[in-house]
């Protein structure tokens, strides 16, 4: 008994030098090692689920094809690869640091997209996403891939401790390069032919709404003094062997409507496209649109020669729209309009200094703007801090003007 406690004691007061003596507990690997390792031990159960998944709905929609749910089927599937790819990019992100952007949704407007924005719009527009295809062939091959690095990471945690760092690096390498061929945005063509397909909506929405606005201005304005003149004319007529005097007094109030109409004509052709812009140009078109400003302003036109038609018609009513808000909201004493070409591009300045506080919002004139600029790829920005002054710079790629054939 006493032997024991004696060596206990000597145990006890020998405890903490020793512990003091022991080395700090390390781990072999470091915390990315242990996000691979973690990353191909899920391989698997995600390779798995995925296959799963894609052999089912490919399987059934081929097979029902040939009736009316067989291409619905298939669009779906597409739909929920989309969802696995994005699940598969957030992983990789988590684990392996792998930074890759999100590709661009499908539209919400399938019109835009080639689609009729009906149910054959959407079928359609789906089952050509090239994203989902992508998806659905990542989440095909990984199963076998999902077999391998499960097992051989899992000996390696059992038998090949020594080597295990470099086999997770090797075999992550070529799980990140997997993620970036297969589930990163679309190449650079695609993503350029879907923005392009995205501004020719627009395009065509624009063009749409011009139509529109046209032909109600023709039906509330010329078209109505038209018709009130054929209606007095008819009176007159009647009137002009009964009573001369009340016809020559109707007359009279015709040809006020005639001038009427001649102007809402003229104001309506001047709005689809000034006649002043096509026979001489931006410089003396926006002169003429200054003069009818609220506000003085400076026109400076420094163009070594007139660009194509379309970027010549949409500059001239970027600023014309431009000077309509400066009289209509800006508050501002003076404007200047400064347009000149810098290398393959047409800039526009136009500053004022009124109150300020003009913004691109959804719903604005500035944003509509925007959209029909970004829709040949030009640019438009503003600044407009709350106080003024504000300065809206817009460009246009310069385009030249194609000769008149003879």
């Amino acid at each position: 008994m006493t032997a024991h406690t004696a060596t206990s004691g000597i145990a006890h007061e020998a405890g903490p030098e020793a512990e003091d003596r022991l080395p700090p507990v390390r781990f072999a690997f470091g915390s990315t090692t242990w996000k691979e390792v973690a990353h191909l031990l899920l391989n698997l159960p995600e390779a798995l689920i995925g296959f799963l998944y894609v052999s089912t709905w490919l399987y059934a929609g081929a097979a029902l094809s040939v009736t009316v749910v067989g291409l619905p089927l298939l669009a779906v599937g597409l739909m929920g690869a989309r969802l696995l790819g994005r699940m598969e990019r957030g992983r990789a992100r988590r684990l392996l640091g792998v930074r890759v952007d999100e590709p661009s949704p499908l539209p919400r407007d399938l019109r835009r997209n080639g689609g009729d924005g009906g149910f054959f719009g959407w079928l359609w527009t789906t089952l050509k996403d090239p994203v989902g295809w992508r998806s659905t062939l990542y989440s095909f091959i990984r199963l076998p891939w999902g077999v391998l690095t499960f097992a051989i990471t899992l000996c390696a945690l059992f038998v090949g401790w020594p080597v295990l760092g470099h086999l997770a690096r090797g075999m992550t390498n070529a799980d990140r390069a997997m993620v970036r061929g297969l589930l990163s945005p679309s190449s650079e063509l695609e993503r350029r032919i879907a923005e392009l397909e995205q501004d020719r909506g627009v395009v065509v929405d624009t063009a749409a709404a011009d139509l529109r606005r046209i032909e109600r201005d023709l039906h509330d304005g010329a078209q109505a003094r038209l018709v009130a003149l054929a209606m007095g004319l008819g009176l007159a007529k009647e009137k002009v062997l009964e009573d001369p005097e009340a016809a020559a007094k109707m007359v009279g109030e015709a040809h006020g409507e005639v001038k009427l109409a001649l102007q809402e004509l003229r104001d309506l052709a001047r709005g689809i496209h000034p006649a002043i812009l096509t026979d001489r140009g931006l410089d003396a078109a926006l002169s003429s649109v200054a003069a009818r400003c609220t506000v003085p302003v400076k026109v400076a036109v420094d163009l070594p020669a007139r660009p194509a038609p379309a970027i010549e018609g949409i500059a001239y009513f970027t600023v014309s729209e431009l000077l309509q808000n400066i009289s209509k909201h800006s508050r501002a004493r003076t404007a200047d309009v400064q347009l000149w070409r810098r290398g393959d591009r047409l800039l526009i300045q136009v500053r004022d200094d009124g109150t300020g506080g003009a913004s691109t919002a959804t719903g604005s004139g500035l944003a509509g703007l925007a959209e029909r600029l970004g829709s040949v790829d030009g640019l438009f920005v503003v600044d407009s801090p709350v106080g003024g002054p504000t300065v809206v710079t817009a460009e246009l790629p310069w385009r030249d003007r194609t000769p008149a054939p003879r």
